[in-house]
């Protein structure tokens, strides 16, 4: 998908020299996928404390 944006070179200068990704591509592909990410976690951190899982391994082995 080709999109245009309008991004701070500053930014993008910084964020490249940090993480060592050489081109501006990869650099948005892997900071989209890092947001996913950490979008996702901050999800599952809502059920943290909220399921019981009274799991016993060795029951589950002799199945």
């Amino acid at each position: 998908m080709l999109t245009t944006l309008d991004l701070p070179e500053k930014l993008i200068e910084e964020a490249m020299t940090v993480t060592r990704i050489k081109t501006q591509t990869d650099l948005i592909k892997i900071a989209l996928q890092n947001l996913i990410q950490k979008e996702k976690i901050q999800e599952l951190k809502k059920y943290y404390g909220k399921i019981d899982l009274e799991i016993d391994l060795d029951t589950i082995r002799n199945r």
